[in-house]
């Protein structure tokens, strides 16, 4: 018999989660049954959505999230033992998995796939550039944003697993590149290792000053992760028929749903220079996903994508490396190894 560990949401969070917010649980696992797999976890998400999510689920309930696992017993042959999975089992050292069962179409989904050939990248992208965040930053921007050759492009949170992505490929489109992160180290690396045009730590400028000098003809794609005050200040300065997809808003996630921050209105903006705005969730192209991981492979294997990682070790550590993520203190994908 094996056991389970596994985290589970007590409490719904009041402002940042507290460790007391959680409960880590051991279990027995049942023996599988046709249909299933027994997995052990390797490599686990932490997200902005597993924070934005939490008000939708009646408590307790076990925390949800992508992972990376190694099967050790397998009643189905398209998953065979030895092979890996990426699913949606959460905070949990071994799980068993029903692999027929549905799909919803969300980040939360059911979904349960085999881990894509890598080529030697480390297995640990299967839950960041060529997981979900990577799908993310492909399909958002480019179905979304539609970029062409010589637009200029402004990614907020661009330092995080999806914006230093979609920075990324927009350069590999041509574009003109602006970033916006929370501190001067992220500058530095957008700027230096992933070839941003500009970057800027919102925090110590003048968002709107530094924007019209690094973006004097304007903006027409707005990549956006974060919401608030900086999205108003953004859109105020899109081209004619710009776009925008709304990825996040991560500035308001820990704040209370009843009192969220108050940004300026956007609608003139809209209209005057009717820009097209849309938000996504990228389940809308799941069937899609190999699509984008077969460009991303290809792109993190010449050089095109680079991939940092924020990596923390252990099972016990998952609260710290959450926390951690909301706070702006990874540059990347963060992930933990189990």
């Amino acid at each position: 018999m094996v056991k389970q560990r596994k985290y589970v949401v007590k409490k719904h969070f009041q402002g940042v989660p507290k460790r007391d917010d959680f409960e880590i649980v051991e279990t027995e696992l049942p023996p599988i049954k046709n249909g299933e797999i027994l997995i052990k976890t390797e490599w686990i998400s932490v997200d902005p959505y597993q924070r934005a999510y939490n008000s939708r689920y009646p408590v307790p309930y076990d925390q949800f999230g992508y992972q990376v696992s190694l099967v050790l017993e397998s009643k189905d042959p398209r998953y065979p033992e030895g092979s890996r999975v990426v699913c949606h089992q959460g905070w949990c050292d071994h799980s068993v998995v029903n692999t027929s069962e549905g799909n919803s179409g969300e980040a939360h989904s059911s979904a349960v796939y085999k881990l894509p050939d890598l080529k030697g990248l480390s297995n640990s992208l299967g839950i960041g550039a060529i997981g979900m965040p990577g799908a993310t930053a492909y399909f958002g921007f480019l179905e979304l944003c539609q970029p062409k050759a010589g637009e200029t492009v402004v990614v907020t949170g661009a330092a995080g697993a999806v914006g230093s992505i979609v920075g990324q490929i927009a350069k590999m489109k041509g574009c003109t590149v602006i970033g916006f992160a929370g501190s001067d180290d992220k500058v530095e690396w957008l700027e230096k290792e992933l070839g941003f045009d500009k970057a800027f730590n919102y925090k110590s400028i003048d968002v709107l000053k530094a924007l019209k000098e690094a973006a004097p003809k304007g903006v027409d794609c707005y990549f956006d992760n974060v919401g608030g005050e900086i999205s108003s200040q953004i859109i105020s300065q899109m081209n004619l028929f710009g776009r925008v997809a709304v990825c996040g808003s991560i500035s308001a996630y820990n704040e209370d749903l009843r009192n969220t921050p108050k940004a300026s209105i956007i609608q003139p903006s809209v209209v005057s220079k009717q820009l097209k705005i849309e938000g996504f969730i990228v389940g809308r192209w799941l069937s899609r996903w190999p699509e984008a991981f077969a460009d991303l492979i290809k792109w993190a294997r010449s050089g095109q994508l680079k991939t940092r990682e924020h990596v923390t070790e252990g099972f016990d550590k998952i609260y710290d490396a959450f926390v951690g993520m909301l706070a702006g203190e990874n540059s990347g994908k963060a992930v933990v190894k189990v």
